[in-house]
C-alpha cells in the first residue's frame, strides 16, 4: 500500500485545510514548541487567524499548548492517528497469507476487521469462489459497520475493557438492522460474557438476511484484541451444524496463527 502523494497542487484545494496543513507542518520542524507570533510569521497568516486556527487544534488533540511557555507543540492526536495507520498496515500484511490460505480452503468469505470509534471496519476481505453466483456480501474494504450487529464486531465489543464496554453501551444506540439484531444492551452484554469465555462469536443473519457469520479474536504480542477475522457466507452454505463442527475451529486457529505472527506467546 504505497501511495504517493499527488505530484501537483489540486485545483479544488480547501484552503482552511492547506493552512492548517501549513499550520501542523510548521510545528513538526520545532520539536520545543513555537510561540503564536513566530508561528505566525512562519505560516505567513494574522496573529489572530493563527490563534482561532490554533483553538479549533487543540480542541481536537492536534495541537497542544505549554503551560508555561505558551509555546505550541504537535498534539498527541497525530501520535494516536499514525500509530493506528502503522498498525492497520502492518496488520493487513502479516494477516493476507492466513486470509487467504483460510478463504481457498472454506471456499467462503473472509473479513479481517478492526474497531475504530465504536464501528467496526473492515481492513481486508477476499470473497467466496466456486458457488454462490450472483451473491455478493455488502462488506467491502473501508466499510464501517455497527459493532454490535455482526460477529467480528462482537468479538472486539467482548474483549473491550469494562470502562469501555460500559461507554459504548451508554452512548451507542444499538439500532435493529434486521429482526435478529441485538438491541438490547442487558442481552447484548450476556452474550460478550458467553462470547469472551468461548472464544468465538456467531451472527445469526443480526447485519444481514440470510447471511452468518463466525469470527474470532487477533491479539498482537502483549495479548491484546486489535482486530478480529471472521467467515461469512450464505445460510444455505454455513448451516450451524457446520459452523460447529468445522468454522469455528478454521477460524479459531487461524486467528490464533495471525496473533502468533504478530508476537503473541500466550
Amino acid at each position: 500500500m504505497n501511495e504517493s502523494l499527488p505530484k501537483a497542487k489540486p485545483t479544488n484545494l480547501i484552503q482552511t485545510i492547506e493552512r492548517v496543513a501549513d499550520i501542523l507542518d510548521a510545528l513538526a520542524q520545532y520539536p520545543g514548541g513555537m510561540s503564536l507570533g513566530e508561528l505566525s510569521e512562519n505560516v505567513q497568516l494574522p496573529k489572530g487567524t493563527t490563534h482561532r486556527f490554533l483553538s479549533s487544534l487543540i480542541y481536537f488533540g492536534f495541537v497542544r499548548q505549554e503551560t508555561t511557555t505558551k509555546h505550541y507543540s504537535l498534539g498527541f492526536k497525530l501520535v494516536e492517528l499514525g500509530n493506528r495507520l502503522l498498525n492497520q498496515l502492518d496488520l493487513r500484511e502479516e494477516a493476507r497469507p492466513f486470509l487467504v490460505d483460510l478463504a481457498q480452503r472454506i471456499k467462503e468469505t473472509v473479513h479481517l476487521v478492526i474497531l475504530d470509534q465504536q464501528e467496526i471496519v473492515y481492513i481486508d476481505k477476499l470473497d467466496a469462489v466456486n458457488h454462490d453466483v450472483g451473491f455478493r456480501m455488502t462488506s467491502r474494504v473501508g466499510l464501517r459497520v455497527p459493532a454490535h450487529a455482526c460477529a467480528s464486531g462482537k468479538i472486539l465489543l467482548a474483549h473491550l475493557s469494562e470502562e469501555d464496554l460500559k461507554q459504548f453501551i451508554a452512548t451507542k444506540e444499538l439500532k435493529k438492522i434486521t429482526e435478529n439484531t441485538i438491541s438490547d444492551p442487558e442481552i447484548l452484554k450476556e452474550q460478550l460474557k458467553k462470547i469472551r469465555a468461548q472464544g468465538f462469536a456467531l451472527d445469526e443473519q443480526e447485519r444481514e438476511k440470510g447471511v452468518r457469520c463466525v469470527a474470532a479474536p487477533i491479539r498482537n504480542e502483549s495479548g491484546k484484541v486489535v482486530a478480529a477475522i471472521s467467515i461469512s457466507g450464505t445460510t444455505v452454505h454455513l448451516t450451524k451444524k457446520i459452523i460447529e463442527n468445522e468454522l469455528r475451529k478454521e477460524v479459531v486457529a487461524t486467528a490464533l496463527a495471525i496473533s502468533r505472527k504478530l508476537g503473541f506467546r500466550g
